[in-house]
């Protein structure tokens, strides 16, 4: 008789939706981080080390020195859509898929951008601490005055999906003017979906009233808006940054706040975060969260099941449903038997 194939074995590296961590022991044997503990890389590498597969939340570090220590592991997948902690190069080379969750987030995300314009343009941060502690006695004629936003002009950085989610928002919603800026020109058709216009980053930066920043982090990405670009915008303009740290200098973003050499920013993602730049916490006009522009129930729990149809389709089926290095993988990948 044969002896059944061992099941592949799982390591999810943070806490995760009940049903989805069922789901995942349903086709494999699962080592969950159910109390949420910050491990170290020290201690991820550990526990991979006899691992097939990883659910990852893109905190985790994938690289060379890692992969070394794990040469049972076949795939890394992403519940976020940004990958920027997986070195693709090092993985392919070392046969290991990486995926990620496109799609599944991009009308929430877009969502939550315009709540970060909306409430930094009308200074609704400001607003409410000025009223929680005590200091609204008498209404004044200029009292919390902000941006406009209908009818103004929006500035997107990045034009993928979230982008043109963004866009599509502004023009039809609000009436606004939109001018993007990307690495390369949608089409006609789409240009005209979401009634934008391509334009260079510098006059984007010199003419919108409100720049929104959804490019991918990379290192040809980094500090995108560093102190020369924020001098180019208006006094009188807003930032806002739902894309990931370090696409801003937050150090320069901080003193053009500070000096009122932009309006204000809205910012959910920060350079080593979770540590935010102090000097961003000393000024107020600024709104801050913490990285949660896709942070609804239903579009997280989509982002966690999307992890794990790539962990099933790969390991069990030999194909993932978002790969991001599948071409010219090293034969490790070769998927397990079911």
């Amino acid at each position: 008789m044969t002896k059944p194939s061992p099941r592949p074995r799982i390591l999810v590296t943070r806490a995760i939706f009940p049903e989805v961590a069922q789901r995942l022991s349903e086709h494999f044997d699962v080592e969950s981080n159910a109390t949420d503990e910050d491990w170290s890389a020290e201690e991820i590498a550990r526990r991979l080390q006899d691992k097939t597969g990883a659910l990852t939340f893109g905190l985790e570090r994938i690289d060379a020195a890692l992969l070394a220590r794990c040469p049972q592991l076949k795939i890394c997948a992403n519940m976020t859509v940004g990958y920027n902690n997986f070195d693709l190069e090092a993985m392919r080379v070392c046969g290991v898929l990486g995926t990620n969750a496109p799609d599944v987030l991009t009308e929430t995300t877009a969502d939550f951008g315009f709540a970060l314009l909306m409430a930094t343009a009308r200074r609704v941060t400001e607003s409410e601490h000025f009223l929680r502690a005590g200091k609204w006695t008498r209404w004044q004629y200029e009292m919390f005055s902000g941006a406009e936003v209908h009818g103004s002009t929006l500035g997107i950085i990045g034009m993928g999906r979230i982008g043109q989610a963004i866009a599509r928002r502004a023009a039809f919603g609000f009436g606004m003017q939109v001018v993007y800026h990307n690495r390369s020109r949608l089409d006609a058709t789409l240009e005209a979906d979401c009634r934008a216009r391509y334009v260079g980053k510098e006059e984007l930066l010199k003419t919108a009233d409100h720049v929104m920043l959804v490019v991918p982090y990379s290192k040809e990405s980094h500090h995108t808006m560093g102190a020369a670009e924020l001098a180019l915008m208006k006094p009188t303009a807003t930032l806002i940054n739902i894309a990931r740290g370090g696409i801003v200098d937050d150090a320069a973003l901080a003193a053009a706040l500070r000096d009122k050499r932009i309006a204000a920013a809205g910012l959910d993602v920060f350079e080593g975060e979770p540590r935010v730049h102090p000097d961003l916490l000393a000024v107020s006009n600024v709104v801050l969260t913490p990285h949660i522009a896709s942070a609804t129930v239903g579009t997280r729990r989509a982002m966690a099941m999307l992890a794990v149809d790539n962990l099933i389709g790969y390991l069990l089926h030999g194909k993932a449903v978002t790969p991001l290095n599948a071409d010219g993988l090293a034969a490790r990948a070769t998927p397990s038997a079911s």
